[in-house]
């Protein structure tokens, strides 16, 4: 009857944090310490959230994408990727083991200023437990909600048990229109006017997560 008692208060306990504390809760789950980390292929470029150190991040070239062991949440990008007018940029993310709690990965475009203070890039994120999310950097680590949170979809494949799922990834922008597509179906459109587009287009791997990334297809249209 304790045992029932002390499930009880915990439950209550949860349910009345705030958000405030469950993100808290969350910045308690550390960067993982990846070892060979701390370099990244000839011709790209890595930044860190909040300035983490590179070190726990392995960045290396597999076939004719990269894979990614992290710790810090990374965006990748080459200076040649860059996309502008109307154009589609595609992907395939390959998650390979569970992370401590749902992270995300995705595709970034119109990205400016990235190794600067005045980063700027609109980014497509899904994750493990089948939600997407679609939001804007606009100056360092501020960010703007587009997608109004993380939304659920059956388009995005869930992780299975041992943390394994694989999602295409494609975003395209044409006729002042942008749509975010997961494995070749409509999850979101807005206006282009509202998002930043034009410029660098490359990868975001939140923290602790060991995925494959395929290569970059970036069509003209």
């Amino acid at each position: 009857m304790r045992a029932l008692h002390l499930q009880i208060a915990t439950a209550v306990a949860l349910f009345s944090l705030s958000p405030g504390d469950l993100l808290s809760a969350q910045d308690r789950d550390p960067d993982a310490s990846v070892a060979g980390g701390g370099t990244v292929p000839a011709g790209w470029q890595a930044r860190t959230d909040k300035g983490k150190p590179l070190t726990d991040a392995k960045i290396v070239t597999m076939g004719s994408g990269l894979h990614v062991t992290l710790g810090p949440a990374v965006v990748l990008w080459r200076e040649s990727d860059k996309a502008s007018g109307d154009y589609h940029v595609v992907a395939t993310f390959t998650q390979t083991r569970n992370p401590r709690h749902p992270e995300a990965y995705g595709l970034f475009i119109g990205g400016s200023h990235l190794a600067g203070a005045q980063n700027r890039y609109t980014y497509f994120l899904v994750r493990g437990d089948g939600k997407f999310l679609i939001k804007r950097r606009v100056a360092g680590d501020s960010t703007v909600d587009v997608s109004k949170g993380w939304t659920e979809s059956d388009a995005v494949v869930q992780a299975d048990s041992e943390g394994k799922a694989s999602n295409e990834l494609s975003i395209l922008v044409q006729g002042g229109n942008v749509s975010f597509q997961v494995n070749g179906k409509d999850v979101y459109a807005a206006g282009a006017a509202v998002l930043d587009t034009q410029g660098i287009v490359g990868y975001r791997v939140n923290h602790n997560l060991d995925v494959h990334l395929s290569a970059l297809g970036i069509h003209k249209l």
